[in-house]
């Protein structure tokens, strides 16, 4: 038996990027595509910024890894920065999302435990939701293809429909620890939480003494205009998840909590070795002096009207094809009423057009948020010249 030196888990297509400038990768035989995938959301301030790249540089010649053994300077003042930008009171950084949100089930299973109700650990989560793929994350979803075959499975979650708020508050007894929910659903088809449903589990949490954990992984850090989703609501969270553009494409993540929600996280309960390292906090700072200057994040917002505002432009002249756009800000979803993944294929290898398929045969747009308008007509162009040449499977 013969298997690849990559293990082979992804079903990696021909596109080979050695080289990225702005908005756009370059493959090895120097093709150029419009990357309206940026890394999942990962490449916030596109390929090469000039202040990220010189602050890893800089700090790689300088001081990249230390125990945490020992004090964090560049820690202690890259989570000061996140706590006054944010609800939080303390931060625990990691190498990325799903170490997030597995700090984050933690964090509110410890707090129950601190405050001597250990049974109340369970979770209550949502169809279609994304949160990782170590086995605690899996097992706060209950989409079958993240699941089979890695059984048995973490107990302490329960799933209900999303949007769903009779549904969610149905479930909670004396068990519950509280809900795990992402204000917009990527990997599930970029599903936005409608106010009724997010303020009613705020109210429920407040209520009944739950925690209300937000994992803001991808819709987080700049993507919807706002520097976290969840500030578009108008509630806080307890405990939230953020990776993805936290780092600008270097791997970090961090678990933001309330002193309160993490009264149980002392010393012992938990840890990283590579979590916090000074290279990651030297990323982190540059990408969020970006994230922080004047008109930054409304010029997030303003590319992102725009962007919508062309894709229902253009979408009545293929009303065949697609069904309804959705997201907000940067975070785009363009559902069609075939399969997004053939779509997203057609894209990428005929018109050199990077998107990313979802759940609900959802295109997912996710472009790095330092885009302008002449990044959105090309991407409009390229879209619509593939549409217009694309003939969906029989089957479809």
């Amino acid at each position: 038996m013969t298997i690849t030196p990559l293990m082979p888990v992804y079903p990696r297509c021909g596109v080979r990027p050695v080289r990225g400038e702005g908005a756009w990768l370059i493959g090895e035989q120097g093709e150029r595509y419009l990357d309206f995938a940026s890394g999942i959301a990962v490449n916030a301030l596109g390929h090469g910024h000039p202040k990220l790249v010189k602050a890893i540089a800089d700090q790689a010649a300088t001081l990249m890894h230390v125990s945490n053994l020992y004090g964090s300077p560049q820690g202690e003042h890259f989570a000061q920065r996140l706590i006054d930008a944010t609800f939080a009171d303390t931060v625990f950084f990691t190498n990325s999302g799903a170490e997030a949100v597995e700090c984050a089930i933690k964090t509110a299973r410890r707090y129950h435990f601190a405050n001597g109700n250990e049974q109340r650990h369970d979770l209550i989560t949502f169809n279609n939701a994304f949160h990782g793929r170590t086995l605690g994350t899996i097992s706060a979803t209950n989409q079958p293809k993240m699941r089979d075959g890695f059984g048995p499975l973490l107990p302490g979650f329960k799933y209900c429909a999303f949007n769903d708020l009779d549904a969610a508050l149905a479930l909670i007894d004396e068990n519950t620890a509280g809900f795990l929910v992402e204000p917009i659903q990527g990997e599930g088809g970029v599903s936005v939480a409608t106010p009724e449903f997010l303020k009613g589990l705020r109210k429920a949490c407040d209520d009944h003494g739950l925690m209300l954990v937000l994992d803001e992984v991808q819709a987080g850090y700049g993507r919807t205009g706002t520097l976290f989703a969840h500030e578009h609501y108008g509630i806080v969270p307890d405990i939230m998840a953020a990776a993805k553009g936290i780092g600008g494409g270097f791997p970090l993540g961090a678990c933001l909590a309330t002193a309160e929600a993490a009264k149980g996280m002392v010393i012992g309960t938990h840890g990283s070795t590579y979590g916090g390292n000074p290279l990651g906090m030297a990323a982190g700072e540059a990408v969020l002096d970006v994230l922080m200057e004047d008109g930054f994040l409304a010029h997030v917002t303003a590319m992102g009207d725009r962007l919508r505002a062309s894709l229902e432009q253009m979408m009545p002249n293929f009303d065949h094809l697609f069904e309804e756009v959705r997201g907000k800000g940067l975070m785009m979803g363009l559902k069609l009423k075939s399969d997004s993944r053939r779509f997203v294929a057609h894209l990428r290898d005929n018109h050199g057009l990077l998107t990313v398929a979802a759940g609900e045969n959802v295109v997912r747009i996710l472009p790095p948020l330092i885009i302008d308008e002449s990044h959105i007509a090309d991407f409009i162009e390229r879209l619509s010249d593939g549409a217009r040449v694309y003939v969906p499977a029989s089957d479809d």
